[in-house]
């Protein structure tokens, strides 16, 4: 605007001087990011070279807000998941590089199965070209976690690879979990021609453990949520009873290295003592 209130013309002095203030916070913006790529990578570094030695075992990662990220960016669900799929090789490296024996990612819960049509079925197709893309590195195991059979082909091709269990939790709800967990104990207890009352008398927590889809490995130490969530929303219930917790505010496209180092280092340094 003129300074009567006029409106300036195109190429007048207001639409020059906006537009140079324009320039200016794009030089501002660029210079930020071209600082974080020198910076970041040392900071990384050094929190590495400082990092304690007990780092968890396993770690559950909930990959959360992969549609809120889309929104932030003008972009549709769709763009959101796949942003989010891109990153999940980058985590899986991370893992390894600080020595994670067991990762699981929740990429779907049961209550995700409930979204429209025109959402899930882009979504499932998401999932699973990454997930066989992770089976075609040939470098972990991939073992499903959930109602949904999506992943078998990708279990078989990777059940003799000598890297990282990664369970791929698909269609997940963690008492959907605890269910089945039970009803496949009964089954058990029946094929043996035991008594709902002689099982009653003998079942503990340990029994029930033995049938959940986790079976055998060992429970998480760390439980990562991106999206500034703070909430376990049905992952691992059984599981998780003793882990720790590290919420991160980024969307989960947007988690990098230096946030997941961070989140193993607050973990290293907390004082686990289980009860005691």
């Amino acid at each position: 605007m003129l300074p009567g209130g006029e409106p300036s013309a195109p190429g007048g002095p207001a639409s020059r001087g906006d537009g140079r203030r324009t320039g200016k916070l794009r030089q501002v913006a660029d210079w930020k990011r071209g600082l974080r790529r020198v910076l970041y990578p040392a900071y990384e570094a050094r929190m590495l070279r400082r990092m304690p030695a007990n780092v968890p075992k396993h770690v559950g990662v909930m990959l959360d807000g992969n549609r809120r990220w889309a929104r932030s960016v003008g972009q549709d669900a769709a763009q959101g998941h796949r942003a989010g799929a891109d990153n999940i090789e980058p985590l899986l490296g991370w893992c390894e590089e600080v020595g994670i024996e067991v990762v699981t990612l929740w990429l779907l819960s049961t209550d995700n199965l409930n979204r429209p049509e025109r959402e899930l079925v882009p979504l499932l197709d998401i999932i699973g070209d990454a997930v066989e893309g992770l089976a075609a590195e040939g470098r972990w195991r991939i073992h499903p976690v959930g109602a949904l059979d999506l992943l078998k082909a990708a279990e078989e091709a990777t059940r003799e690879a000598d890297g990282m269990l990664v369970n791929v939790a698909v269609g997940y709800g963690g008492r959907r979990e605890i269910a089945d967990a039970v009803r496949s104990l009964l089954h058990e207890a029946s094929a043996k021609g035991m008594t709902m009352e002689e099982l009653a008398t003998v079942i503990d927590v340990e029994h029930i453990a033995e049938h959940l889809y986790t079976r055998g490995q060992p429970d998480p130490d760390l439980v990562i949520r991106t999206s500034g969530e703070q909430r376990l929303g049905g992952f691992l219930l059984w599981q998780s009873a003793r882990s720790e917790f590290y919420f991160c505010e980024a969307y989960w496209p947007d988690f990098r290295r230096t946030d997941f180092l961070r989140a193993i280092r607050a973990y290293a340094l907390r004082d686990r003592r289980f009860g005691a």
